[in-house]
C-alpha cells in the first residue's frame, strides 16, 4: 500500500529545517502557458528557505511563456518542441537540486503547499524516492486518469491501486532516482516514471501527498484519445504485454 501524507502536516519551517544542506530544484515544463506560468513560478520562488532554484523549460512556445517565467523569478531553458517528457529531461539535466520537484505550468490553484507537501516527506523519510501529488479535481478533470490509468494499474499493477493521481504532473523525487530511469516523450511520462521507480525501488519507496484542490485547464473530450493511447502503451509495455516493435511503430506514427 502506498503511504499517504497531507501537505497540511508539512509547514514551511518544518520543511526548511529538514533540508540539512540538501538543495531543492523546481522544474516546470511549459508550452504556451504565458497566462499561468508566472503564478506557478512566483509561488515556488517565494519559498526562499526551501527552494534553491526554479527552472522553466520553455518547450517551443509561440507566446510569452519565457518572458512571463523570467519576470516571476525563474531561470528559463529552451527546448525544441521535445514534448513534456523531453522538456522534463532537459530540466533535470540543468537542475542542481538533490531533490527535484516537477510541476505543471497551467495550475491556477498552485500554492506553497504543492511544493512543501511534496518535498517535506522526501526530506523527512530517507527511504522514499518519489512523492506523487494527489488532490481533488472539481468538474470533469482527470478523465484519462480515472477511465484509463487507474483501471489499468488495478489490473496489471495492483500494488499501485492506491495511487490516486498516477498521471498528475506534480511530484518530487531524488535526483539520483530520476537520473536512473527513462522519461517517455509524450503523455505517458508521468505514469512511466511511477512504474519504473516502483520497479527499481519497490512500492515502499513511493508515497503520495494530499495537496488539496487542483484546478487547471481541461482539454475537450475529443482531444483525449491520443493521450489515452499513449498512457496505455506505457502501462502495457511495463507489464510486458506490448512488443517493443509495436512501441517503436506507435512512436513513429506520432512523429509522422
Amino acid at each position: 500500500m502506498v503511504r499517504t501524507f497531507s501537505a497540511l502536516d508539512f509547514a514551511r519551517p518544518r520543511v526548511a529545517q529538514a533540508k540539512r544542506g540538501r538543495r531543492v530544484s523546481v522544474v516546470i515544463p511549459a508550452r504556451d502557458e504565458a497566462g499561468t506560468v508566472g503564478h506557478v513560478v512566483g509561488v515556488a520562488a517565494a519559498l526562499t528557505d526551501v527552494v534553491d532554484e526554479v527552472l522553466v523549460v520553455d518547450d517551443a512556445s509561440s507566446d510569452d511563456t519565457a518572458a512571463a517565467a523570467r519576470a516571476a523569478g525563474a531561470r528559463v531553458i529552451r527546448s525544441g518542441g521535445l514534448g513534456k517528457g523531453g522538456a522534463m529531461r532537459t530540466g533535470l539535466t540543468a537542475a542542481a537540486g538533490d531533490v527535484v520537484v516537477f510541476a505543471d505550468a497551467d495550475v491556477t490553484s498552485f500554492d506553497s503547499g504543492f511544493v512543501l507537501g511534496l518535498v517535506g516527506p522526501l526530506l523527512a523519510h530517507d527511504e522514499l524516492v518519489l512523492v506523487k501529488g494527489c488532490y481533488h479535481r472539481p468538474g470533469e478533470g482527470g478523465r484519462v486518469n480515472e477511465l484509463v490509468a487507474r483501471p489499468l494499474l488495478a489490473l496489471l499493477f495492483p500494488a499501485l491501486t492506491g495511487v490516486l493521481q498516477p498521471l498528475g504532473g506534480e511530484y518530487a523525487g531524488r535526483r539520483a532516482a530520476f537520473e536512473a530511469v527513462d522519461f517517455e516523450d509524450g503523455y505517458g511520462v508521468d505514469i512511466g516514471l511511477l512504474l519504473d521507480l516502483a520497479g527499481r525501488h519497490g512500492v515502499g519507496a513511493l508515497a503520495q501527498s494530499d495537496l488539496g484542490v487542483r484546478v487547471h485547464r481541461n482539454r475537450p473530450l475529443s482531444s483525449l484519445a491520443d493521450a489515452s493511447r499513449q498512457v496505455m502503451e506505457v502501462v502495457l509495455d511495463r507489464a510486458g504485454l506490448l512488443d517493443q516493435a509495436d512501441v517503436e511503430q506507435a512512436a513513429a506514427r506520432r512523429l509522422a
